[in-house]
């Protein structure tokens, strides 16, 4: 069992940079890969980014490819996204999650715990 939170949305510009973080409680949290997915209202839950137990494979959705980095610091508990390049389509709530998949999935359903979400939005 994980507990997750979210933090680091905000306001930015379009064309800026965040970094969120996904913070977890448990001392099994290196046993799990973490996504990271994205929900605009109206709109399914999307896939972004995945990164296994020991932080070394990464995969990214096509939509987001070559804009945002994943990694974890396991000792610290936490996994990050960057993002650069922002653009007003990618206002969202952002959430991650953990899987004792392997490898890790792409479809949110295999994910067992989850964090309650961080907004980003991206002005024009």
């Amino acid at each position: 069992q994980v507990l997750l939170v979210e933090s680091g949305g905000g306001l930015v510009q379009a064309g800026g940079s965040l970094r969120l973080s996904c913070s977890a409680s448990g001392r099994t949290f290196s046993s799990y890969a973490v996504g990271w997915f994205r929900q605009a209202p109206g709109k399914e839950r999307e896939f972004l980014a995945a990164i296994t137990r020991t932080g070394i494979v990464k995969v990214y959705a096509d939509s987001v490819k070559g804009r945002v980095t994943i990694s974890r610091d396991n000792a610290k508990n936490t996994v990050y996204l960057q993002m650069n390049s922002l653009k007003p389509e990618d206002t969202a709530g952002y959430y991650c999650a953990v899987t004792a998949d392997i490898p890790p999935g792409r479809t949110q359903y295999t994910y067992d715990y989850w964090g309650q979400g961080t907004q980003v939005t991206v002005s024009s």
